[in-house]
Parts: C-alpha cells; structure tokens; sequence
C-alpha cells in the first residue's frame, strides 16, 4: 500500500525531525506528519528565533557601551524593532525551510494535516485548522494531504503549547504569550513577566536591555527556580543591577485591562497586595503537552499531568504507539527531544545495547544576560540525596579572558562526591557558558573523576579556565584565586 509505512511521526519539531532522519538513515520507511510549522516551536517559536532576538540585544548593548571597548559612535544607537523582528523571522523560515530539505534528502514522505490516532498501526489525516507560520518556507515536494495512513510503529511527537493560569489568559493583544512576546508590533515602556524560568527570565532580558522597564513576578522564593541557588542568586542581583525589578514569593492574583495597558494585582508572601501597572504583560508560566484531540483516549494511552506516559524507550502502555519530546514529560528541552527521539527509533529497528535517558545528565541553559547553564545536581539536591560533597567556586574576575571581554562577572561551581571524586553536578554563570557547560556534560557521561580533570589541559586564555579552576577549588587547589 502506497500509504503503508514502517514509521509515521505526529510532529516535525525537534524530536520528530530527528526521529524521521534516524528512522531513514535504519532503513525504515518513514513519514511525518505536521499541521502548522516544519521545525516545530523549537526553530519557528523558541529556541532559535529567540535567540536572534537576544542577539540583537546583545549588539545593541555593546553599541550602547562602545567606549568601555575604547570605541567612539557618533550620534545615538537606535533599535529598528521592525528589523530586529524580520531579521528573527526570517532565521525562523531558514531553520523551517531547513528540516524541509531534510526530509526531502533522507526520503522522508512529509504528510500536511492534523492526524488522529484511530487504532494502533492507523491515524487518519484530515485538513489543517491552523493557519501556517509566517513567513512559511515552501514545503518539500514529497509532500502528502488527507487521507489515512498505517505504520507498525506510530511516535507521536506533537510537543507543548504556552500553560494559561484561570483568569489570566492570554489575549494576544496585553497579555502575552512567547509567540505575541516574539514579534511586538512597538516596543512597549513597560513589560511585567509573570514566571522567571527560561522562557521568562529571556524575555525579561531582552525587553530590559532595549531599554523597557521590567518587573519579573516569580511565586517561588528564588529566581529561576530550578537553578542552584548560589548562581540564581548571583544572576538576580547582575539582573537587578540592569535596572530589572524582580519579586519572589508572590503570584499574580488578578490582572485589570485598559484600552492599552493591564494592572496586575500581585500578592505577597505576607499577604499584601501590590498593584503594578505595565503597558504589556508576558505569561510565562510553563508549558503543556499538546495530548488532546489526537485520540489517546480511545486507544487507552496513559497520561500524567498533562503529558504522555512512556518507559525509557520512549514505549507507551500501547503496543507500537509511542511518544518523544515535551509530549512526553519533562525536562522540556529541544536536546532532551532530539536525544529521545534517537533513542526511541533506535530501539524500534532493534539495535543492540540501546540505553535509557539519564536525566541527571541533561543540561540546562538560559540565553538571559548573564547566561546561566547547569548539568546534574544542585549542592541542596546532592546533600538531600545523602552525599557527602566537596564544592568549588571560581570567578570570571580572576580570569584573564573575561576581564579582556569585559565580562568579568560569571562564576563556576562545581559539585563532587566526596568520596569517590564523582562530578555530581556543574552550575555557571556568565558570558558565554551555554557553550561551556558542554564539557562537564561529556566529563559526567564519561565518569570523570577530579582527578582527571585536574590534569586535563584547558587552553590558555580562554573562558573554559574558570571551569578547571572550580575543579581545583573544590579540593583546595586553586591557582588563580
């Protein structure tokens, strides 16, 4: 049957691209559905098309700051918002564009519709409702329409969408989400974010640095709460110093609307009220999965809190049907989902010594400024977990390449067993260490002692010194500091 395929994907984001290429590249005959955007939210919405934005800023920053570089810019630096959002966009249809050359390269049949889970081994593909991204790259011409399609084995892939607190919905127009937040059509004066994780703490960062006035509202005790404490705490006050207002331990209870602006009622620990008045308002409060109207309820496909439940293979309770990605439970992360994706087909075309996810070695990056970036267990986590730890801080002004950046303020901490030398955990702050943090993520794959990392050889001058140095100190040999 011409509509017969080995594996079908429900999504084309991160996880499901990826999970169509490697499902090709094991000779498998693959398609992949997607109703709205090549790429998912990762390269159309998040990941990529933000960081152009904070690109942007972070030229506009130095601009503004020219002379400490021992520039001289005649006249003001200005921000053309209309640029800086085409430019963005525009990255945007490249990466969409991008993943259509990729499936059209790998033979991989792209099928344009929603699709519906009818029975194991069958989905039915019916017409879009969602109108497609701007600007839309031309799909490949191996592309499919309606119809119902079979696979022996099903992944769905269909990844997470902006959560809504009751009451405090998004509107499009005061109230954003990440899409509204992404392609302002003027900059507004001021902007209150309500949650301080990735996803709001970037935001905040960029608005704050083209010169919006900030207010961050975050209902846990500290900023970016899942973050060491120790580096959440130096990130505040960097933040703070940018003339960013943040609140902890309060919620936003209740937002007024006027003709152009919105007053957040924000409740305190004590029980106090502040009301805040912002021209604009971004809701950052976490995502969900996309689980409804794909029919899981009528196959029986266990959920949990919003999200798909699968063992570490990416397996549902289902025969043949899986999930990969944010659909399928946190950490919602682009690199979590291409990583499960690989491992999930892998494990369908019965490779040998394929092995589960280890969380625990999944790393974290903000892109606000300071960066801030982690792998393994906070110093809280690792003492709850019973272990005895020896920890180790080193800071961006003891090192030479920071101080020629002229971003000396960053630090490295670093966690380890006490007594085995293990590397439980690595937190950063500062320029550049969503790049760093990639070396103790290869360290803690490959078991790395202290020892090891010791006499391992950092170039010298480099921003990666600071990463050793934290090493040192954690056993009382450091050399810079």
């Amino acid at each position: 049957m011409a509509n017969n395929y080995d594996v079908i994907i429900i999504g084309s984001g991160p996880g499901g691209y990826i999970a169509a290429i490697r499902s090709a590249q094991l000779g498998l005959k693959t398609a992949i559905v997607e109703r709205e955007h090549l790429a998912g939210i990762c390269s159309n919405w998040g990941c990529i098309p933000t960081k152009a934005l904070l690109r942007s800023a972070e030229i506009f920053h130095y601009a503004e700051h020219a002379k400490n570089y021992g520039l001289k810019i005649e006249g003001s630096v200005t921000a053309d918002l209309k640029a800086i959002v085409a430019r963005s966009r525009g990255i945007a249809e490249r990466m969409n564009g991008g993943v259509g050359f990729l499936m059209k390269k790998n033979k991989v049949d792209v099928i344009w519709g929603e699709a519906k889970l009818t029975k194991p081994g069958e989905i039915v593909v019916s017409k879009t409702t969602k109108k497609p991204v701007e600007p839309q790259a031309p799909l490949p011409k191996n592309t499919l329409g309606e119809g119902t399609y079979t696979a022996k084995h099903i992944i769905i892939a269909t990844g997470a969408r902006p959560r809504a607190l009751p009451g405090i919905e998004p509107d499009g127009k005061l109230i954003w989400t990440y899409f509204e937040a992404m392609k302002p059509e003027e900059m507004p004066k001021s902007l209150l974010v309500m949650g301080s994780g990735a996803i709001g703490i970037e935001f905040a960062s960029f608005y704050r640095t083209m010169g919006v006035d900030v207010t961050v509202v975050e209902v846990m005790p500290q900023v970016m709460p899942v973050e060491d404490t120790e580096i959440a705490n130096f990130a505040r006050k960097q933040f703070e110093k940018q003339g960013m207002k943040i609140i902890l331990d309060a919620k936003v209870t209740k937002v007024e609307k006027s003709a152009n602006s919105i007053t957040a009622h924000v409740e305190k620990k004590d029980g106090k009220v502040e009301k805040i008045t912002a021209d604009r308002m971004v809701s950052a409060v976490g995502v969900q999965g996309n689980i409804e109207n794909i029919g899981l309820e009528a196959l029986g496909i266990k959920t949990d809190r919003g999200c798909i439940v699968i063992d570490g293979y990416g397996k549902t309770n289902v025969p043949g049907i899986y999930a990969i990605g944010d659909v399928a439970g946190p950490p919602m992360l682009a690199h979590k989902a291409e990583h499960e994706a690989v491992i999930c087909v892998e494990k369908i075309a019965g490779l040998p010594n394929v092995h589960p996810m280890d969380k625990a070695k999944i790393p974290g990056c903000t892109y606000c400024n300071p960066q801030v970036a982690s792998v393994g267990l906070t110093e809280a986590k690792a003492k709850a977990e019973g272990y005895d730890v020896r920890v180790g801080r080193f800071p961006f002004v003891a090192n030479g390449k920071a101080i020629a950046l002229g971003e000396d303020q960053g630090m490295v901490k670093t966690v380890f067993d006490k007594k085995t030398g293990q590397l439980l955990g690595a937190h950063l702050v500062g320029a550049e260490v969503t790049e760093l943090i990639q070396g103790f993520v290869v360290a803690m794959n490959l078991e790395t002692t202290e020892e090891e990392l010791m006499h391992t050889i950092f170039p010298h001058p480099t921003l990666s010194e600071t990463m050793k140095e934290s090493v040192l100190d954690a056993y009382g040999r450091a050399l810079n500091a």
